[in-house]
């Protein structure tokens, strides 16, 4: 079963469940996805999906913090809300010290040596890590290696 068809599975389980905030979280995330298959015009692979899940997180992540630079704590808690029942469709992400690992396997592989040379790396590790790891975290790794 693909992705995008346990997304849908989800939705009629919550839907006879009654759980409000999951379906609407799911309804969502299946806006975001109709809306990806449009503008590429094509089908979304898993990949596709992870891609578009991992972007609704960090907007989920990045409005909670906002929220609470303005004090509105309830909303911030209903994007970490959101962003926690997203989660869920990401596989298990990788540890710290697997991920400093595949850090510096790629480095070695792709034979970087300088900042120069931090958008292959990039790319290698947006192929091995997709949705297991966030991405940013993944970059402030590489320019740490790259850099010293």
């Amino acid at each position: 079963m693909s992705l995008k068809e346990q997304i849908r599975t989800d939705m009629k389980t919550a839907l006879k469940a009654g759980e409000k905030d999951r379906l609407s979280v799911i309804r969502m995330l299946l806006a975001a996805l109709q809306t990806r298959e449009i503008e590429t015009r094509e089908e979304l692979s898993d990949a596709d999906v992870l891609q578009v899940v991992e972007k609704l997180i960090k907007q989920r992540k990045d409005s909670a913090k906002q929220f609470a630079e303005v004090g509105r704590r309830e909303r911030q808690e209903q994007e970490l809300s959101e962003a926690e029942i997203l989660q869920g469709y990401l596989p298990e992400q990788l540890s710290e010290a697997e991920l400093n690992q595949l850090v510096v396997e790629i480095i070695d592989a792709t034979g970087a040596n300088s900042m120069k040379d931090m958008g292959k790396v990039m790319a290698e590790l947006r192929n091995r890590a997709q949705g297991k790891a966030d991405m940013g975290m993944l970059s402030s790794l590489v320019k740490a290696k790259l850099g010293s």
